[in-house]
């Protein structure tokens, strides 16, 4: 039985990927050895791995409350680990999300999108600057110009970030712990450092960050991922308004937050969150 201690350090070591990936592969790698073990009793072995033991995994994961993004990433990391071991990876087709109308991309997809970006690049730091980007979206709101626009000025982070967005409008942002570690991560890994007046986040050859990389690589994630048409980077800033005020934000505050020059652009989060409020009525209600 491969080691995931081991596999984390081949994925760190050979790979060079991000402290976030790694974590998260390694637990995805300890989570399956520990359903084995439990499933067939014993201490399992990999090369006897069948696609039912895979499903049988996954349905586990998703009893654990998991999305289908999640899912599909979980089965990434286990394929992943598979291949680290040597073993020839069962088939089993991913989990796929129904296309419906316009909603939301949730906290689960989300996180599913910035993770598969970054793990499908081939540089760590690359990798690393594509996950910092869109946690920026997602958890401080930003839209991508404004998180590609960065620069090195913005260093030493803290509990907020000052950004300028449209019209040259500056307003203070919440940097989560989580957004923070993504964005050190990259600077920690980036070859071209961050002198404070030049751009933050870099293209392959040195060059500032275009948002139409951006794009292309959560576009390409999507379709690995089965999510709808809808999962793009603008859709994160979405969500990151809808999740807020669905959590009691104030509109108010959500305006100033999202840079907005007029409360009658934020008030349109308020048809999307009755929306999805509506959802889960007709869905949950007995007599809906």
């Amino acid at each position: 039985m491969t080691n995931p201690q081991a596999f984390a350090d081949h994925l760190s070591r050979d790979r060079r990927r991000s402290a976030h990936t790694v974590r998260a592969y390694q637990a995805t790698a300890e989570r399956l050895v520990a359903f084995l073990r439990g499933h067939h009793g014993g201490e399992p072995a990999l090369d006897k791995l069948t696609a039912a033991d895979l499903r049988a995994f996954l349905a586990l994961r998703r009893g654990d409350g998991i999305g289908n993004a999640s899912a599909a990433r979980e089965l990434s990391a286990v394929r992943a680990f598979l291949g680290f071991a040597g073993v020839a990876v069962p088939a089993l087709k991913g989990p796929r999300v129904k296309k419906g109308v316009p909603r939301p991309v949730s906290p689960d997809e989300a996180v599913a999108l910035a993770d598969e970006v970054a793990e499908s690049r081939d540089e760590a730091w690359i990798g690393a600057r594509d996950l910092a980007v869109l946690l920026l979206l997602y958890g401080s709101g930003l839209r991508i110009g404004e998180a590609t626009g960065l620069t090195g000025a913005i260093l030493p982070l803290g509990e907020t970030l000052s950004v300028t967005g449209k019209r040259g409008k500056t307003r203070i942002v919440p940097l989560l712990p989580q957004v923070r570690a993504a964005v050190e991560d990259y600077v920690r890994l980036s070859p071209y450092g961050t002198a404070r007046d030049a751009a933050l986040f870099r293209g392959a050859k040195g060059g500032p960050l275009s948002d139409a990389i951006i794009r292309r690589a959560v576009q390409a994630a999507r379709v690995r991922l089965g999510l709808p048409e809808r999962t793009t980077p603008h859709a994160l800033r979405h969500s990151f308004a809808t999740h807020l005020l669905g959590r009691g934000a104030d509109l108010r505050a959500l305006q100033e937050l999202l840079g907005h020059a007029s409360l009658g652009s934020t008030q349109i989060y308020t048809a999307v969150d009755a929306a999805h409020l509506l959802d889960v009525y007709r869905n949950a209600h007995p007599r809906a």
